[in-house]
């Protein structure tokens, strides 16, 4: 079943009202093939009936949003991931935060599909604990759009594939152990880790204050006025000093004052105090 171009324009009104998430002008493709399954899911006739299910005020329209965000949300994700960028957290930005601040050090990994950002970034603060603060609380907060990849993510069990991108066998064997449906993280780096549905167009202060926030391969997605937004909360977000790391295919919009480029072998921010 083809979808028309007026279905088309409904469904990418939808996901950037509801999401930011903007749709270019030839992705009707990529739309039909990933909401078709939810036709029949949600005993629908056609993407018509999928549209006005969208536009629906009733309580009961709320399922079919809710699936058609999961859906069209890319939940491409691996361990360490720009290993520089987590080389520049364990080696700089996480000392120097053990060294210079009291109290628990807050993360915030936005946008952290089925988890392996965070759990990445947990096992760096293990190793930064053990060298550089022992006794110190790292707290990591893991917030995605996506009720469904969050569940995922909150089982902290992988399978033998999703280990092989980016975890090698001395990991595997050090941070995750062996059950009847794959490899569960061990207790020490999951525990640090709190996920949350969360929709980057809401207000930042229900989450609180953050030393350090990843914003990777998310943005990509946005308009750049909703970018500048986001990333301006975010600025509002940070602690003084705090760090910023956007994807290292990412610049930083033009017009934005509140960070610098942190200078090194990778690319990061600071917000400027």
């Amino acid at each position: 079943m083809e979808i028309s171009a007026a279905e088309y324009k409904a469904i990418r009104d939808f996901l950037s009202d509801s999401s930011g998430i903007v749709l270019g002008d030839s992705k009707q493709y990529l739309v039909q093939n990933r909401l078709s399954s939810l036709l029949k899911k949600f005993d629908l006739v056609s993407f018509a009936d999928l549209v006005a299910a969208l536009q629906s005020r009733l309580p009961s329209a709320q399922r079919v949003k809710v699936a058609v965000v999961d859906a069209m949300t890319t939940n491409e994700t691996f361990w360490f991931r720009d290993v520089m960028q987590f080389n520049a957290l364990s080696q700089a930005v996480l000392p120097e935060l053990l060294t210079k601040k009291a109290g628990t050090i807050r993360i915030w990994s936005a946008a952290c599909s089925s988890g392996q950002e965070p759990y990445s970034i947990s096992i760096c603060a293990e190793e930064a604990i053990r060298s550089f603060g022992r006794g110190r609380n790292i707290q990591i907060i893991g917030t995605d759009i996506s009720e469904t990849i969050l569940a995922d993510a909150k089982n902290a069990v992988y399978s033998d594939l999703a280990l092989s991108r980016g975890i090698d066998a001395a990991a595997k064997e050090r941070f995750f152990l062996k059950t009847h449906d794959g490899y569960r993280l061990k207790t020490e780096i999951s525990q640090k880790v709190r996920f949350q549905q969360f929709n980057l167009l809401k207000p930042f202060s229900v989450l609180g204050s953050f030393d350090v926030i990843f914003c990777r391969n998310v943005l990509i997605y946005f308009s750049d006025e909703v970018k500048r937004d986001i990333l301006r909360r975010m600025a509002g977000s940070l602690e003084p000093g705090g760090y910023l790391f956007l994807s290292t295919t990412e610049s930083m919009p033009s017009g934005l004052k509140e960070f610098e480029p942190v200078k090194g072998v990778t690319r990061y921010f600071k917000k400027i105090a």
